[in-house]
């Protein structure tokens, strides 16, 4: 390769100090606006204080408690099960699918893939899913995706913090959608759910919308501790990154809606986050999820880019093995097969089950459709859709469960509910 003219790509210290120039500048608008919403919530110290208290689980439980949750026995339930060792361990759960196998096989943990679903939109499907887990000898996820309404779930009884309790609970981490997107009216070329279908990285938080974006992640954050939330945008994901270098302890996933689709478009995201990263190493950016669209190849180079930018054990490539059997992507869509392949030699990948195996989805009166996830709950109600829907999770919940077997089956570790599964 010509070495001359590879070094022409190099940044010149002039455009650095450019960039520094705009970020710097006391007139900058672009910076002000976000200090603006940051002081509305008080100082960095006193915001990130208040978010550690809001998300203690001692504190979560008596708030809710306090309100006479409804799902107050259920949360205690799941702690006493937790605390019972009625789950299976993972020593067990490998002995199922292996028989005596399973003792002298070695697992590759360096590479263990997350187990992800998404979407967990109501509290009460984690306890359903949780007895049939006890019950059949299952496995519990170790990444939950929400995208529920966060207003809606904050005045459901408790069940926005009641969720949160249970991740804590069953030792799995979680992200939650904020309310600011561009199905919220805010952009003006989408009529509402369907028709964001195909349009990837339109949906958009247009003009001071990604302001609103930040306020509302603020109130969360320091109200109830929520500090990973799913990020659609490339300005929101910019301020997500300028909050943090302030300062503040937020994370963000990246959506599959942002279209990251092919290794210049993963390089330019993850720069990104390099050149915004804190002094420590540190950044927000904790996953983010590749376009259904991608192959293997693509996968792995962005593992590489990953590498190279010191991530490979901060950020988490989340692939979709399953999507929703409506509304999203051509059917039959499984990945499982090419992420056995990537799990012998690609670290920090999570496998996200967003529908069920699609052969089994077939066979459904009412299978899977992304757009139910923008339903309220009274519409869902209404509708009678809450048992279809709690079906439709617990098909996720098997795939989920078949793609931990065929892992399994060729010596290759997961990351299930880490509190449950020992």
């Amino acid at each position: 390769m010509d070495t001359k003219l590879r070094k022409q790509l190099k940044i010149p210290a002039s455009n650095l100090a450019a960039i520094n120039d705009l970020l710097l500048d006391p007139k900058s608008k672009l910076v002000n606006d976000v200090l603006k919403v940051i002081a509305k919530h008080g100082t960095i110290d006193e915001i990130n204080r208040q978010s550690e208290e809001a998300r203690q689980l001692p504190n979560l439980m008596r708030r809710l408690r306090e309100m006479n949750s409804p799902y107050v026995p259920d949360l205690e339930w799941l702690l006493q099960q937790r605390n019972n060792g009625a789950f299976i361990s993972v020593a067990d759960y490998r002995r199922k699918v292996l028989g005596d196998a399973a003792a002298t096989m070695k697992f590759k943990k360096a590479n263990a893939v997350t187990l992800e679903i998404s979407a967990f939109q109501y509290f009460p499907w984690i306890i359903a899913e949780a007895k049939q887990a006890i019950a059949k000898g299952e496995l519990m996820p170790g990444r939950f995706i929400r995208v529920r309404y966060m207003k809606e779930s904050e005045s459901d009884q408790g069940d926005l913090l009641a969720g949160m309790a249970a991740m804590q609970i069953v030792g799995a981490s979680y992200v939650d959608t904020l309310d600011t997107k561009g199905t919220d009216g805010s952009n003006v070329h989408l009529g509402g759910a369907d028709t964001i279908t195909g349009y990837f990285g339109g949906i958009g938080e247009p003009n001071d919308y990604a302001l609103k974006w930040l306020d509302e992640f603020l109130y969360y954050y320091t109200h109830y501790g929520i500090y990973q939330v799913l990020n659609i945008n490339a300005g929101t994901i910019l301020i997500g990154y300028l909050v943090h270098r302030l300062g503040i302890n937020n994370e963000f996933k990246i959506s599959v809606f942002v279209g990251n689709d092919n290794p210049y478009f993963i390089a330019s995201t993850l720069m990104l986050a390099k050149l915004f990263a804190r002094p420590d190493g540190t950044t927000p950016l904790i996953g983010f999820n590749l376009s259904n669209s991608v192959d293997n190849c693509t996968i792995e180079a962005a593992a590489d880019i990953r590498k190279k930018l010191g991530f490979e054990d901060v950020v988490r490539i989340e692939h979709h093995i399953t999507e929703t059997y409506k509304s999203i992507v051509r059917q039959p869509y499984n990945r499982r097969a090419e992420l056995m392949e990537l799990a012998t030699h690609v670290k920090n990948i999570s496998a996200k089950h967003e529908g069920g195996d699609p052969e089994v989805e077939a066979t459904r009166e009412h299978p899977s459709n992304i757009l139910e996830y923008f339903l309220p709950k009274v519409e869902v109600e209404a509708k009678g859709l809450m048992p279809v829907l709690l079906a439709n999770y617990m098909d996720k919940h098997a795939a989920l469960n078949h793609t931990a077997e065929e892992l399994t089956k060729r010596g290759l570790a997961f990351i299930a509910a880490r509190n449950l599964h020992k």
